[in-house]
């Protein structure tokens, strides 16, 4: 199986509406690329929902897949957090978070019921977002004397990477993320720039 060299996510919010037997659940998609991103989603979604019977919400970030967390907050285990997740993930996403707010109605769902409630929300919330397809990348710092510089954004270019840090000087240091799927091409022209020094980040 070859290297995967692409990965999909979102880049917007949503936020979708979803009603059973009186009760409501409130879903909110987010773009989130870090746990520190998520908390600040979730606090702020506390906030605007003080009075919520439940948040419950689920989440995957990063490429390696087992970056993820369900809470099903008070409602009955495995009945919120993970058909929430379950959308994230028929949908091949990553770094990506979904919250559902639910106002109780006075009426009990029962666990089926609930399931389905925390999926459609999801769903209904997912549905409103394009996917996004991006390229995984692999960060490299590059050295070079000024005079090579032209011929150094000439690749960046060409090869689509993105300029993570950027000291021009006399001597220069730039560290760039290479996407995966130009990988060969870029090391292969740089590597035909003399005088220039390449290391890979780990």
């Amino acid at each position: 199986m070859s290297e995967r060299q692409f990965y999909n996510t979102i880049e917007k919010s949503a936020v979708a509406e979803f009603k059973d037997r009186g009760s409501k659940f409130i879903a909110y998609a987010f773009p989130v690329s870090s746990l520190m991103a998520f908390k600040e989603k979730l606090n702020a979604i506390k906030k605007e929902h003080p009075k919520a019977t439940h948040h419950c919400f689920a989440y995957r970030l990063g490429l390696s897949g087992d970056n993820f967390r369900v809470s099903d907050d008070g409602e009955p285990s495995g009945s919120a957090g993970k058909p929430i997740l379950g959308q994230i993930d028929s949908r091949e996403l990553t770094d990506t978070l979904v919250v559902v707010v639910r106002y109780f109605g006075g009426t009990l769902l029962g666990v089926p019921g609930l399931i389905n409630a925390y999926k459609t929300s999801a769903t209904l919330a997912l549905q409103l977002i394009p996917v996004v397809m991006k390229a995984i990348t692999e960060r490299y710092t590059l050295q070079f004397d000024y005079t090579k510089m032209n011929d150094v954004m000439g690749i960046v270019r060409s090869c689509q990477c993105r300029i993570v840090e950027n000291d021009a000087q006399l001597f220069c240091k730039m560290v760039l993320d290479v996407p995966l799927n130009r990988l060969h091409e870029f090391l292969f022209k740089i590597e035909n720039l003399y005088t220039v020094e390449l290391t890979k980040e780990t």
